[in-house]
């Protein structure tokens, strides 16, 4: 190959390679603008993404907070509709009368204030007896016993006594005295009228029979001022006898003992009357006067009765510095037992009130005191302030109007229907 030749194909190289360079920088400057494009396009597509992804959770959000307002102004609009609901309780005409609900219309009243004073349930004294001998002597026999009931003049016990032998034959001897003064004066009698004897031995006669009839009529009354009549058998028995119908509530007596004439060998009340004896404090005198009518109740038992204050005491304990007064009380059964506590219920004052309902109709809900008032479908819940109370009425300050119908009694079947209701609602 000749010089020119291998000239000639080194241009051509270079020019080759020449172009081959210019291509690939030319390549090059494209590709650059068009990736930095792309990267910038990406880098904005992202941006426009982060955007409408923050505009969509706004979005979101806002929608979540409208829905939760929704929800909490449903749940609220719930809530008062079912407080509102919650309120009435629907009750038909049957179910009234199956449930023993009575209705009353509130109205002016009257309240009558009572005192309240501590009692204790006492022998009617009046009615008890303490049997004493009356004289000195022996116990040879004991019939009664401890609780028994006994009749009026039924021997309780026989004592072997002197002083009863003693007074015995004293009668005994004025009655023979008088036998003789009455044979004696008969014959005087006699012989004056047959004018045989003086008219002096006639007035001895007379004189002497007068004071035999005294003699007797002493022993006699001796006698009988210790219960011991004349002697039917032994001159020395005396037999202790019942005073009245009753019941032995103490026995102080045994076999062959020695008892003087002072001694309580026995207690016999009449149980068919009791007394219920009241302290009255000095502050409450005033309200506690005899004819007053009160209430008993006992403290151990659901019982009460009525009566009247009988006795009111004029002096004070110096102790206490209370007064006592009693109330008699029929006593059927032996209900009341001598010993029971009681209170004793004493009208204090009376008080006309603007309004009132009976006191079983007010009823406790949600620590709050409640009437349930008549509505055309049932009941409606009705929140009351009250005010004075005598138990069986009380005074409405504020809740209720004059005239309006409310459950006075069985009130507590209402209120058992209210909260199952509202246990239904909660679920």
């Amino acid at each position: 190959m000749t010089k020119k030749q291998k000239l000639t194909l080194a241009a051509i190289a270079a020019i080759t390679a020449l172009l081959a360079a210019l291509i690939v920088l030319t390549g090059a400057g494209k590709s650059a603008p068009a990736d930095a494009h792309a990267e910038a396009g990406h880098d904005q597509a992202a941006d426009k993404k982060k955007d409408d992804h923050q505009e969509d959770g706004h979005k979101e959000a806002k929608d979540e907070h409208d829905d939760h307002k929704d929800d909490d102004h449903d749940k609220k609009g719930h809530a008062e509709k079912g407080h509102e609901e919650g309120s009435k309780i629907a009750f038909s005409e049957p179910q009234l009368k199956a449930a023993g609900i009575i209705l009353d219309t509130a109205a002016p009243g009257r309240i009558r204030t009572s005192l309240q004073l501590p009692g204790e349930i006492r022998l009617n004294q009046d009615r008890t007896a303490h049997v004493v001998p009356k004289v000195n002597g022996v116990v040879e026999s004991v019939s009664a016993n401890l609780g028994q009931h006994v009749k009026k003049g039924q021997v309780l016990a026989v004592v072997s006594s002197s002083t009863v032998s003693e007074q015995r034959s004293e009668l005994l001897n004025a009655q023979q005295r008088l036998t003789l003064a009455q044979s004696t004066h008969a014959r005087e009698k006699t012989l004056w009228q047959e004018k045989i004897s003086a008219e002096q031995d006639y007035l001895q006669a007379v004189q002497a029979l007068k004071e035999a009839e005294i003699a007797v009529r002493n022993a006699q009354q001796k006698l009988a001022a210790i219960g011991a009549g004349s002697a039917s058998s032994a001159l020395n028995r005396y037999e202790i006898r019942a005073p009245f119908d009753g019941v032995v509530v103490e026995k102080h007596l045994a076999l062959g003992e020695a008892v003087k004439e002072d001694a309580n060998v026995f207690t016999i009340s009449d149980l068919s009357s009791v007394w219920a004896e009241i302290t009255v404090a000095a502050k409450d005198l005033a309200a506690v006067r005899v004819g007053e009518s009160v209430t008993v109740n006992a403290t151990a038992f659901s019982s009460s009765t009525h009566g009247k204050v009988a006795y009111v005491g004029a002096l004070l304990g110096e102790q206490t510095r209370t007064a006592k007064a009693h109330v008699v009380l029929p006593n059927p059964g032996n209900a009341w037992r001598p010993g029971l506590f009681v209170n004793v219920d004493v009208l204090a004052q009376e008080t006309e009130v603007a309004l009132a309902v009976a006191a079983d109709a007010v009823q406790s809900v949600e620590q709050k005191q409640v009437v349930f008032v008549r509505t055309p479908d049932g009941f409606r819940k009705q929140e009351v302030t009250l005010g004075r109370s005598d138990g069986k009425r009380v005074e409405i300050l504020k809740g209720l109007s004059a005239g309006d119908a409310y459950a006075a009694a069985g009130s507590f079947v209402i209120k058992a229907e209210l909260g199952k209701g509202s246990a239904e609602h909660a679920h």
